[in-house]
């Protein structure tokens, strides 16, 4: 109970950290961003408007202090202002737009990615020098030095241009109108994920299949798994139960950050699909000087890697009962 408390308050000051740091970046860079984004829209900004870009930003009279209390208690209640590449949205309904693409194409792919990595890993290790351990590892060893665009573009290339089986860019037809009532509307979402989460897949699962592989080499070895087996109990149980459980846990913590990162989207991915995520919408907002959209997107990348590395630390703690003594 103490160690919960105690990720407990770490994850709180880290997160009040996060804050602080998103205040302070726009009103230690040079020159006043207020003006940049006024710039941005050609000047037509009234003076109302303006006086509230300053307060946000920072370049204005008001106490810094003052400042800092008003953004802490707008955060708090999800209010990051309007978004300028967005036709002046607010933040958070430009985000809510994007933030279920990113979450059903890159937050799927990456569950999806980490349960075929982990159980190929581990049975690749557990038949060690099968052709399945001879095949896949350097396989995937090659495919893991290529970057997440050039994979895309190839897919491009052949699946999209050359062979024609799907469709290139987007996440549906233009022709079609949003309906997730409609069974063809789904199906033709479902048809244009398919290159971006095969994208997606083929370039992370070589490193979950190769950490699980290496992991379940060291934990086979372990004197309870040769136990196990003197013992006479299946294969299967050793494996999964015994191995497969201890093996697993390392790579709890990097699974987390990736489903943190998750809401950061696999921006060039997307960029490369013209996919409509929140990874698309913040290169959209760096590339156009969007500071309200790009602050409320780095805070919440940062919330979202914090909640999902403590989650894993309560998880592990829960799977592996050796750490709940030392913690």
């Amino acid at each position: 109970m103490k160690y919960l408390l105690r990720r407990v308050g770490f994850l709180v000051i880290t997160l009040w950290g996060a804050l602080t740091v998103n205040f302070f970046i726009p009103r230690l860079m040079p020159g006043s961003p207020a003006l940049s984004i006024i710039g941005a829209s050609r000047g037509h900004v009234n003076p109302a408007a303006l006086k509230a870009l300053e307060a946000a930003f920072g370049g204005g009279q008001q106490n810094l202090f003052v400042a800092y209390l008003d953004y802490l208690g707008n955060a708090l209640r999800g209010q990051f202002g309007v978004s300028l590449s967005n036709s002046f949205e607010p933040v958070t309904t430009v985000i809510m737009k994007g933030l279920p693409w990113t979450l059903g194409l890159v937050g799927v792919t990456t569950i999806l990615g980490f349960l075929i990595g982990t159980g190929v890993g581990a049975i690749a290790a557990w038949r060690r020098g099968g052709k399945l351990d001879s095949v896949l590892p350097p396989m995937f060893i090659v495919v893991s030095a290529f970057p997440y665009f050039w994979i895309g573009l190839l897919v491009i290339w052949l699946f999209s241009l050359t062979l024609g089986w799907f469709p290139t860019i987007s996440n549906y037809s233009e022709n079609l109108i949003p309906n997730w009532t409609s069974w063809g509307f789904i199906r033709d979402v479902l048809w244009h994920a398919v290159l971006p989460a095969f994208t997606i897949l083929i370039s992370s699962v070589g490193g979950w299949i190769l950490t699980m592989r290496n992991n379940m080499i060291t934990v086979v070895a372990e004197d309870y798994v040769k136990m196990a087996r003197a013992k006479g109990l299946h294969p299967r149980r050793i494996l999964w139960q015994y191995a497969g459980r201890n093996a697993v846990l390392p790579s709890l913590t990097g699974f987390a950050m990736s489903l943190g990162f998750v809401i950061s989207g696999a921006i060039l991915v997307e960029f490369v699909f013209n996919y409509p995520g929140v990874g698309f919408m913040l290169l959209t907002a760096v590339q156009n000087n969007d500071y309200p959209l790009m602050q409320a997107l780095f805070l919440l990348i940062t919330v979202a890697v914090l909640v999902s590395i403590f989650i894993a630390d309560v998880a592990t703690t829960i799977l592996d009962p050796r750490t709940r003594g030392s913690r």
